[in-house]
């Protein structure tokens, strides 16, 4: 509860801080546009009534003001609105660390442990054969999966009796079959679990503890 009580207290002060920025600009703006009026207002009043100035350029001048007065709040208002998004993000962060999701990616990282994934084959397919290469695309592993299979699994094994090695990159193919007519090549969908979240540019990536990373449109939350 400490936790999210601190987690309030600083969006409401970042909040706060905003909002006092914004007013801080306002009122600076409010006081250049007075006198603006006391300025223009004491040419008026002075002005030589045989030459008297082209009231054109006092509506120019004015409307030049007024435009460059709402750009001034319109920008304070829209750091005011990305600090809280930020803030925002931040609280959401801890929700996530630790869950169990699915990124779908072709290339998967091993790092020595077993990969679990997941797959989503076409409703009309009955076959599926998993194809494992290495980086040089030479082919280490492949095997038929059971379709009526929820998730599989590969621990590193390959053909050639040799346990892949740690840090190397693999790329998952997965064609799928109706008979003998092929249906397509699919992804698989890692199951791994979130280790880290960051905010770039306001958007939430994921890091993963299978190294992959993602951002909200393309993890999959594990339903229980």
């Amino acid at each position: 509860m400490s936790d999210v009580t601190s987690a309030t207290s600083a969006q409401a002060a970042s909040a706060s801080a905003g909002a006092a920025a914004s007013s801080g600009a306002a009122q600076g703006m409010g006081e250049e546009f007075n006198s603006f009026i006391r300025l223009l207002t004491a040419q008026v009043q002075n002005q030589d009534p045989l030459s008297p100035m082209d009231s054109t350029q006092f509506v120019e001048q004015l409307a030049t003001f007024s435009t460059l007065e709402q750009q001034v709040a319109s920008n304070e208002n829209l750091k005011t609105i990305a600090t809280m998004i930020g803030d925002l993000h931040s609280m959401l962060a801890s929700d996530w660390i630790g869950q169990d999701v699915m990124i779908q990616s072709e290339w998967v990282p091993y790092s020595g442990e077993t990969i679990d994934y997941a797959l989503d084959a076409p409703e009309t397919a009955n076959k599926a054969v998993l194809t494992v290469q290495n980086a040089e695309g030479d082919v280490v592993w492949s095997e038929t999966l059971d379709l009526d299979d929820d998730t599989y699994s590969w621990d590193g094994q390959t053909d050639s009796g040799t346990p892949a090695g740690s840090g190397e990159l693999f790329k998952f193919n997965i064609d799928v079959y109706e008979d003998s007519t092929h249906l397509g090549t699919l992804a698989p969908k890692v199951i791994t679990k979130i280790t880290d979240v960051a905010n770039e540019d306001g958007t939430l990536r994921f890091g993963t503890a299978s190294h992959l990373t993602g951002d909200l449109s393309t993890v999959e939350t594990i339903s229980d």
